[in-house]
This record gives C-alpha cells, structure tokens and sequence, in this order.
C-alpha cells in the first residue's frame, strides 16, 4: 500500500487523454482531488477522424452529455456497423450490424434457426435478417422509439477526433480539470518506492502527482521509456505495421455505416463525416513500399484531398503490464490494435471504466493492479483474436499478402473458437466480451466459413412453422428498415448539423 491519491495527472491530450480527464472529472470530481492534464501543441496526436462501437453511448451517458450537442459539436454522423469490400474474394462485399439477427427463439441463437432454414429453402442471405444491415443498404438512419414487433435500431457515432478531444476538453475544465501547456523534459522517481514522483518541463516548471495516467501515445513517455513496461509483439498474426491517413471532400449522400475494403497489401478504410471524409490504408511495408501505398490511397478516394497523407508507423500488440505502480496507461501508450473494428475509442473507454471501478482511493494495492492488467491483457487479446480472423478466413490468395494471411498460424485461442464455429455455430464466447456471438456469427459467415450443423433445439419445429415464423421476422425488419428516413435528410431535419455542414448545406442551396 501507498499513500492517499489526491492528485491525479493525465500525461498526454488527444481522445485517450481528455477522455480519460472528463470521465475523473465527472466521476471522482474535483473538490477532493486535483486533476492535471499536461500537453504540448507542439506535438501532434494520431486522430484523423473516429468511428465508434455502440459502447460510446454508455461513455456519453456516464459524462451526462446532451447526444443532439455532441453530434453537433463533433461533426458526427451515424454509424449502424461496417461494410466489409473484398475481405472474402475481390467483389464480394457483407456488412457486420450492430444490432442482432432476427429475433429470440426458444432460447438459442436466432443463427441456428437461419442456419436450418437457409439449408431448407436455399436463401443464404443472412443480412434480410438485420434491420442495420437493410437500412445501411439503402443509406437510412433514425433513432427509433420503442415499437411493438419492430427491432430497434443499434447505432454508434462517426466524428472529428480532433473537434471531440477539443469538446471533452471544454467539458472537462469546466469540472475543474486544469490544462498545463508544456513538453515533459525529465520524469523524476521517488528513491524509495520507485513510484513516479514529479514531471519537469523543459522550462523548468514542475507537475508534482500521486497517480499518473499515461496518455502520451505510442512513446509510452512513463509506461515504458521510464517504466519499462514491456512490450508483446504480435505482427507475427497481424503483419500490418503503418497506416497512410488523409482526409477528403465529401461526397455524395452520407453513408451511415464505416467502408473497410481489402487491398493489395492490407486495407482501406473510409469513414464520412458531415463536413469530410476520413480515409487511410493500413498496410505492410514488407508487402508494399510506403510511397506507394500513398500513391493508390491518393488514387482511391471519394474527393479531393484536404491535406497531405499522414504515416504512422506501429507496432500490433500490447505493454506486458498497464499499470504499474502509480503509473496506469491508457490508449496507444498501452497497446494498439489496428481500427479494424473500431475498438481503438472502446479499448480507452475499457481502460477508464476499469480504473473508476478499482479507483485507489486509500493507496497502491498489489492485488487491485493485478487484477486490472489480468482484465486489460484479456481485453486485448479477445479484440486481437476477432480482428485475425478477418485476414485468417478468406479465400483471397491474389497477392503475396494474401497468401501470407492463408498460411498464417492463428493463435491456439482463435482456433478454438473457429473450430467450435465449424462443428456447431457458435463460438462459446464469455458473457463480459466485447464482441459476442452474433458478431462472430457475421464476420465468419461474410467470410465465407458456414457451420456445418446447427444446435439441436433448431429442429423442435416443423419445416412450415420455421418458414413461417422466420417469414414474420424478416417481413417485420424489412417494415422497420423502410420507416426510416435518409441518414443525411434525418441529420439535418433533426437539428444535427454542425456549423461547417451547415455552412456548405447553405452555400448548395
């Protein structure tokens, strides 16, 4: 044990930083403790543009943050999943919903009945099932009220990471949070406890804390560089190791849903804005040269560029420990996992609600920083293992790149679950995992892996009753797809405009 905590300092801005200064603020609050967030503008952060999972409403919900001001205030769209461009072959094209397939049915997964069903009337197409997927495919969005016999519709946001971490910043200093502007020269320890013990800038000032929050980014500035946290390298599974951002004019009606498209040596992904367009090419450099994956992402997009490409380099994988003594690390300070999946926000927002639940009010105890890294290490590792999968079950084999993800050797936990999928249709998932089984369900089934039988409760029902009720089903989510609006017409109908959409609204009319 240490010491009380009274003063807390978030090493780093950017959306990990102030995410994680809003949610203390918001939380533990500031009459008791002080919170400190140091950055310098002289050093840029990775964000070019975010898309979401639906777990950003619970964060938004804990912050108490009027929806119709966040979307405005961050440029957002709407967000129902992710389509998926030839992951499986070139020109095949699924979409990975939010929301579930079909509807419960005596107590299994609504897959086993399609599975039985598809195999009876010879209609593989599981998407008729998902109001999301229907209403993605015709560019259709609207928060849904609850309704007798119609799904609700699931949904996540697209924003401007930059406009984001600029409002929770507002909304954190006006918590108490305070910023301090300055670049860390030298991190000082405490001889006895080896515990971080003061920050001195490179004029001299000093930041005296108790606990830190590492959000400095890849450089792991405490974590690591002062720390040395460890760090488990896993590009021998996820080979991509460099991402060429850049963002683009908008065009065309805004889509509500996320465009990831296989390419040559990786993937591309786009993500529309009210105001622009996100776009970038994750990619290998041992498959590609990095000018020219600049070149075909310049080449691939929707309008013209805004900006030069942006290259990050990186490594997959995460720091061996998260938390350290008085140091915990946040966002890419503690690991990185391609935005496939957009689960970079989610692996921050883990990261908080990990530390507010175990928060160490009284001091450092041993146990509670042990069940933290345990908990984050599992984090990773469910996320990394979905995330393979995509480059695993494929019938691609056009590139070296290609060839490499057929021959990979997936890591013993993914080849549990694809063989269980195999066998029975299900892959055994925990009930506190991110991505459960109707995720699984879409990814492996658009990549083309089907089960080859289904549980057996799936045949309690006769041949007509299943065509029937799976009939009313899809008929019910095919009426709840059509009710809804343009995503562009609700956005603007609805008040949800921000100031630069609203701006170039004005100026086509």
């Amino acid at each position: 044990m240490s010491g009380p905590i009274r003063n807390i300092v978030v090493v780093g801005g950017g959306t990990a930083g102030w995410m994680t200064a809003a949610a203390l603020a918001q939380t533990v609050g500031t009459q008791r403790y002080s919170i400190t967030l140091v950055e310098s503008e002289q050093i840029g952060t990775v964000g070019v543009g975010e898309a979401t999972i639906p777990m950003i409403l619970l964060f938004n919900k804990v912050l108490g943050l009027d929806e119709d001001v966040f979307i405005r205030e961050t440029n957002a769209t709407f967000k129902l999943g992710i389509e998926f461009v030839d992951w499986r072959r070139l020109g095949h094209r699924y979409f990975h919903p939010f929301g579930l397939y079909g509807a419960d049915m005596d107590g299994v997964g609504f897959q086993h009945f399609w599975l039985r069903w598809a195999r009876q009337s010879g209609d593989w197409d599981h998407g008729a099932f998902n109001a999301e997927t229907l209403a993605a495919a015709s560019g259709r969005f609207m928060r849904t009220p609850p309704a007798p016999n119609l799904p609700k519709i699931n949904y996540a946001f697209q924003f401007d990471a930059a406009l984001y971490a600029a409002f929770l910043r507002r909304y954190a200093e006006a918590r108490g949070a305070v910023r301090v502007e300055g670049r860390i020269a030298t991190v000082e320890r405490d001889g006895e406890s080896g515990h971080v013990s003061r920050l001195v800038l490179d004029d001299g000032r000093t930041i005296a804390g108790d606990f830190f929050v590492d959000c400095s980014g890849f450089r792991g500035l405490l974590i690591e560089e002062t720390l040395g946290a460890g760090y488990d390298d896993w590009s021998r599974w996820l080979p991509c190791n460099r991402a060429a951002a850049v963002p683009c004019e908008r065009a065309g009606e805004l889509t509500p849903y996320t465009r990831a498209t296989a390419r040559e040596a990786g993937w591309q992904w786009r993500i529309p804005l009210q105001h622009r367009s996100g776009n970038g090419y994750v990619f290998s450099d041992a498959f590609i040269g990095e000018d020219e994956a600049v070149r075909l992402l310049g080449e691939r997009l929707d309008g013209a560029a805004l900006a030069d490409a942006k290259v990050l380099k990186f490594t997959a994988g995460r720091r061996r420990r998260s938390w350290i003594g008085n140091v915990l690390a946040i966002g890419l300070s503690s690991g990185f996992l391609e935005p496939l999946e957009s689960t970079s926000i989610h692996l921050v927002q883990a990261a908080i609600a990990k530390l507010l639940t175990l928060f160490p009010k009284a001091g450092l105890d041993p146990w509670v920083v042990d069940k933290f890294n345990r908990e984050m290490a599992l984090e990773y590792e469910q996320v990394r293992d979905f995330i393979i999968a995509h480059y695993k079950v494929t019938e691609r084999d056009d590139t070296e790149f290609w060839r490499w993800c057929q021959a990979m050797v997936p890591p013993d936990s993914l080849n549990q679950r694809l063989e269980v999928f195999r066998a029975r249709g299900e892959v055994l998932v925990d009930q506190r995992e991110l991505f459960k089984e109707t995720n699984w369900f879409a990814i492996l089934a658009g990549q083309g892996l089907m089960p080859n039988d289904y549980h057996a409760v799936a045949d309690n029902i006769s041949p007509e009753e299943l065509s029937l009720r799976l009939g009313r089903i899809r008929a019910a989510i095919q009426e709840r797809a059509a009710s809804l609006p343009p995503h562009g017409v609700y956005l603007e109908k609805a008040g949800l405009l921000g100031l630069a959409a609203r701006a170039a609204t004005s100026a086509s009319v």
